[in-house]
């Protein structure tokens, strides 16, 4: 009885185990990043704009670098740069200087060039793998 017992226990535990990581493999459809690859870097030509009218007229001179997830996306990114320095010239040309003072500004603004740039470059095509912006050098004027 007691062997039984043993082997149930096993058996399920064995069932659970191969279940957990059958389920691990499972993703919602989005590609994910292997462990072992590198992140990779974009840096991108400064961008000089005009910010809308506050006080006067006033400028955004800033250089950042993009980081995505591999190889195939610097290679995608670096193809499309025309559209990638097109949106992003876009969106910081409607910002105000306020807006991009604080160190909570930066952090939006972070947000939304990665959100402009991950936007695919093709219609109903795959979004580009954009992790982070590190800013190199920002100077409102």
């Amino acid at each position: 009885m007691l062997v039984i017992i043993i082997a149930a226990v096993v058996l399920l535990g064995g069932g659970g185990g191969a279940a957990f990581f059958l389920m691990q493999g499972k993703s919602d459809g989005h590609k994910e990043v292997k462990k072992h690859e590198k992140p990779e870097f974009v840096a991108l030509d400064p961008f000089t704009v005009n910010l809308q009218p506050e006080n006067g007229e006033q400028y955004l001179q800033i250089q950042f670098t993009l980081q995505v997830a591999n190889l195939e996306q610097v290679e995608l990114i670096k193809t499309n740069m025309a559209r990638v320095r097109s949106r992003v010239l876009l969106l910081l040309s409607a910002k105000k200087a306020s807006e991009l003072t604080t160190v909570e500004g930066k952090g939006q603004l972070s947000k939304e060039i990665i959100t402009a740039v991950k936007q695919p470059f093709v219609e109903k095509g795959a979004p580009q793998e954009v992790t982070d912006v590190l800013f190199t050098s920002f100077i409102i004027q």
